[in-house]
């Protein structure tokens, strides 16, 4: 006869095997949304078409995610992961704060230029209203989702921390939230570095369309965040 303590091995066993398929399945998943973002971009990217690059129906799809809101924000999470490292690698070598922050500002811009769904996948999310983003994507998604900011956020944060340590940054305002409006506002800059124009008046009550490069938009952000940061001249 098969022991109480065998039959619950059993079915712990049947458990984990099954849940062990599950994160496969849903790793694989949001591997082919990344790959379609980033050969199509976000905006026409559709469930259906996610579903068929894995040999699977929709239907499936959903029932490994709450909705398109909670799959875009873990193939996002893939995309900090990136960032994260890109930007402590561009970091690792600065000989102070104030290089440390034009690195990282730098590596932002670079890696948004070069993964526009990165940017896309990021606005997307941003501009729902948090309340709708707790209804839609699970706790679990939301924790994954959180922890992949942070972990890029906590990298500007910690270096103004530490120029604020060290007499080489004057912040009116938490670090925190400085990094925040610098992620935030590196993003609305990326969308215009994608644009490449600009607008603004001939003369008056005229408008007209000039360009930009992503370089521009670069030193821009990077001159930017330095300003912020830098004390102002002591009077004589």
């Amino acid at each position: 006869m098969t022991s109480t303590t065998e039959r619950t091995g059993k079915v712990d066993g049947r458990r984990k095997a099954a849940a062990a398929r599950r994160r496969a399945r849903e790793a694989q998943i949001i591997a082919a949304t990344r790959e379609l973002f980033d050969a199509k971009g976000v905006r026409d990217v559709q469930i259906e078409e996610i579903a068929s690059a894995v040999g699977i129906n929709r239907a499936i799809v959903y029932r490994h995610f709450t909705g398109k809101e909670e799959l875009f924000a873990l193939t996002l999470v893939g995309y900090l992961d990136e960032l994260r490292e890109t930007v402590q690698a561009a970091s690792a070598d600065a000989e102070s704060p104030r290089d440390a922050l034009a690195a990282m500002v730098g590596a932002f811009v670079d890696y948004g230029v070069a993964h526009p769904a990165f940017v896309d996948c990021a606005q997307a999310l941003m501009v729902r209203p948090g309340d709708e983003l707790l209804d839609e994507i699970s706790e679990g998604a939301l924790f994954r989702l959180g922890r992949g900011i942070t972990s890029c956020l906590t990298i500007f944060s910690d270096t103004l921390a530490r120029g604020v340590e060290e007499g080489a940054f004057a912040l009116d305002d938490d670090p925190v939230l400085l990094a925040n409006t610098l992620y935030a506002s590196g993003l609305g800059a990326l969308q215009l570095a994608r644009l490449g124009i600009l607008v603004h008046e001939s003369a008056p009550g005229v408008p007209t369309v000039g360009q930009i490069s992503p370089e521009q938009v670069r030193r821009y952000l990077v001159t930017s965040a330095l300003a912020l940061v830098t004390p102002a001249p002591r009077s004589a």
